[in-house]
């Protein structure tokens, strides 16, 4: 299988319901490392696994919709924990809408799977993986 993966970054802001949550369930902010990985078991007639400049697009398209935006007001995201995994599945159904859709390229339709990871810090992320 090979694999493709571009990079870019998110800020939102956020709060938790749950004693589990402890002080997150206060409003706070959360800036995210975003990798979303592209894999394919062969490649495509131009030798890629994906155009890599459209996949770097989208990425940072979806996470456009995201930044800097607090989720609570959201109302996609009402009565829903928007913890780092939850969000990690919200970033690939929405890439995998724009593969979907043509906007990573004719050959896109290819792919059979992406891969996201929303990298809270150096020591913790979070992955969603899916099938396209």
């Amino acid at each position: 299988m090979f694999s493709v993966t571009v990079r870019d970054h998110v800020m939102i802001a956020h709060s938790f319901t749950g004693e589990v949550f402890g002080p997150a369930q206060r409003l706070h902010g959360a800036t995210y490392v975003v990798d979303a990985s592209f894999r394919r078991a062969g490649l495509d007639p131009d030798g890629l696994v994906v155009d890599i400049g459209l996949a770097a697009r989208e990425l940072n398209a979806v996470l456009g919709e995201l930044n800097y935006r607090n989720l609570d007001d959201d109302p996609a995201f009402k009565g829903v924990n928007t913890s780092t995994e939850f969000l990690a599945k919200v970033v690939a159904d929405r890439l995998a809408d724009r593969v979907e859709a043509g906007a990573l390229g004719e050959h896109a339709g290819g792919l059979a799977g992406i891969t996201v990871t929303l990298h809270e810090s150096h020591v913790a992320w979070a992955s969603y993986e899916r099938a396209l």
